[in-house]
């Protein structure tokens, strides 16, 4: 009988955290995958780029409101067995409220293996994984970057400009400004242009124009009827290297580690190169991402604090209100935390935060049920 109960409140709790996280997931993911049309409206690319970069940020957002999430389902479920009078059945039958409360403990290092999984292993490796795509859908972005009468600054280095676009991609009046360096530049003026695709490489076709090289105070001009301008070799802002939050976990703890051993390590990615100058940032990342979830436990164990009462009990509806504003407060104070880490490399302290609000917590909870009995 207690294991069918247990059974029960256990997968009433994740219904309800499924339920409620894949419902804010997809509000947060709608409102979020506004800012991306800038892919399409600027960036150049296309929307197969949009829906796929938009999709791969759902395990990022899904990460970070899994604390709230489980929270607010333990705190649901608890009150609706409260109010259903479905608590009785636990204590009628000698169900100790200690011991429920350690079974949704327990529920709580299930939910913390969890994001533990997503903050270390599935955030980076679709947050890396969209940088990779986006990088490789620079084979086809520069059709869709050029507009009319618009200074297109978007790739590195290089400005772009036509005065007119036609259906089929003829361009007329077109002028390229390529930065060399810091002293050297190219600018680039012809009449038409087009741009075309060989070997999954882009070319700008440009027709009777004329070359002019700045170098510093030297200017070297020439003309020509006909030249090709390789734009394969050029990506946009964007994509140059990725975050070490979209870097794999397994390849920041090798960088630490052969950092330790003093010495240089370049194999981390392909884009990162793991020297002394990341060794911090790399540090609080990993801190983060593992250390994090620490706090889901405590979250659990507050909402749990709704079986020291029933619902009979004077100011019920004040203890609901602060049961669940104690909680979100603390999910507040996780993040700012988190950030403050990444300022001031206080790691014990995030260590010792969540561990002693739990422990200070269970003890409270403890004396409450003694001193009742």
């Amino acid at each position: 009988m207690k294991k069918i109960l247990y059974k029960k409140l256990f997968l009433d709790v994740s219904k309800f955290f499924l339920l409620i996280s894949s419902s804010l997931a997809l509000i947060i993911w709608v409102v979020q995958a506004v800012n991306f049309l800038d892919y399409i409206s600027e960036d150049g690319h296309g929307i197969k780029t949009y829906f796929f970069i938009t999709a791969l940020n759902l395990p990022k957002i899904f990460s970070r409101i899994i604390p709230f999430c489980i929270f607010l389902s333990t705190f649901y479920i608890l009150n609706k067995y409260e109010v259903k009078n479905e608590l009785l059945i636990f204590w009628n039958i000698g169900i100790n409220k200690i011991v429920f409360i350690n079974k949704l403990i327990y529920l709580s290092v299930f939910f913390l293996l969890i994001q533990l999984l997503f903050n270390a292993f599935l955030v980076p490796s679709s947050q890396n994984l969209a940088r990779d795509y986006i990088r490789s859908s620079n084979i086809d972005f520069f059709p869709n970057l050029v507009k009319e009468k618009k200074f297109i600054d978007t790739v590195s280095n290089l400005t772009i400009y036509v005065e007119t676009k036609d259906k089929n991609g003829n361009f007329k009046n077109v002028y390229l400004k390529d930065k060399l360096d810091d002293y050297k530049s190219q600018i680039i003026y012809a009449k038409t242009g087009k741009i075309v695709s060989i070997d999954n490489n882009n070319y700008l076709i440009l027709n009777d124009g004329k070359f002019i090289d700045v170098d510093q105070e030297k200017i070297t001009t020439f003309e020509f009827k006909k030249t090709e301008f390789d734009l394969s070799k050029y990506t946009t802002k964007t994509t140059t290297f990725p975050k070490v939050q979209e870097v794999k976990t397994k390849y920041l703890l090798e960088c630490i580690s052969n950092l330790n051993l003093d010495r240089e390590y370049v194999k981390a990615t392909n884009f990162l190169v793991c020297n002394k100058k990341l060794e911090v940032t790399i540090k609080e990342e990993i801190f983060k991402r593992i250390f994090k979830p620490l706090f889901i436990p405590v979250i659990i164990l507050i909402a749990c604090m709704m079986v020291l009462f029933n619902k009979d009990y004077f100011n019920y509806s004040r203890i609901q209100y602060f049961i669940f504003t104690f909680g979100i407060i603390i999910i507040v104070v996780s993040e700012i935390l988190a950030r403050w880490v990444e300022s001031n490399n206080s790691f014990i302290i995030f260590i010792l935060t969540p561990l002693i609000i739990f422990f200070l917590n269970y003890i409270f909870i403890i004396n409450k049920l003694k001193f009742k009995s």
